[in-house]
């Protein structure tokens, strides 16, 4: 299976541990994604019409080592998924997705037919993030997550796309395992406020990955120096998705 995400930095770190975790699951999962750190469905589309080589091209999690357009890495392989996204702090706000989401799946569409479109649900601030787009959602977590919730399964529906649920596994996590209930003194999911963390966090996002592209439940496995026991948690949080 070929993946290509049209994302930035969030889809960055979904990516980071998805090929290796396909992997020791026994699924040969290779990835590509194309980053712009903080793009947006407007920019990405400009970048489109534009045909801007702006694109550093992240191979398997790896760090991009060329630059390319969208066009370009479209007709690069042909794709058994494409995902789109947009931009973090703009994600639970509707009207900033139109034209652009729509314009970007017909252009997919019209050079991978035969590539499943996803859309990448990213996930809430964590609850002390000093992020300035934070302020779009009065600064408050859980209203992030909701908004980020009904918006992306609108705009999926919208373009007949199945949703990746990284937002909905990252807040389940924060709600129902007391590890990660960083309110509490736990850990947080995030490393920087809203970026994922570089162990857990970027695990459960490429978890949930995983489970949706193959459209089954997946097991625990030993990974890096990870703690097993937190490992099988966020895998029993994520199958239930």
């Amino acid at each position: 299976m070929k993946i290509l995400s049209i994302g930035n930095s969030f889809s960055q770190d979904a990516h980071k541990w998805l090929h290796k975790l396909a992997k020791l699951s026994g699924f040969d999962i290779e990835t590509a994604n194309l980053y712009i750190g903080g793009c947006s469905l407007e920019t990405h589309w400009k970048n489109a019409e534009e045909n801007n080589r702006y694109y550093s091209l992240e191979l398997n999690g790896n760090v991009g080592t060329r630059s390319v357009s969208i066009e370009e890495a479209l007709k690069l392989e042909t794709w058994d998924i494409v995902t789109l996204q947009q931009v973090s702090h703009k994600s639970g706000i509707p009207e900033s997705y139109e034209p652009y989401l729509s314009s970007l799946a017909n252009m997919v569409r019209e050079l991978q037919p035969d590539a499943k479109l996803y859309f990448h649900q990213t996930w809430a601030y964590e609850i002390d993030s000093d992020r300035g787009g934070f302020a779009n959602y009065n600064h408050d977590q859980a209203e992030m997550y909701n908004r980020i919730k009904q918006t992306t399964k609108m705009a999926a529906q919208s373009i007949h796309a199945a949703l990746i649920p990284v937002g909905k596994a990252i807040q389940n996590l924060r709600e129902t395992v007391p590890e990660f209930d960083y309110q509490n003194g736990g850990l947080s999911l995030c490393r920087d406020g809203f970026h994922l963390s570089l162990n857990y966090g970027r695990y459960a996002a490429a978890a949930t990955w995983l489970h949706t592209m193959i459209g089954k439940k997946i097991d625990a496995v030993d990974f890096e120096d990870f703690n097993p026991e937190l490992l099988k948690k966020i895998i029993d949080v994520v199958n239930e998705l």
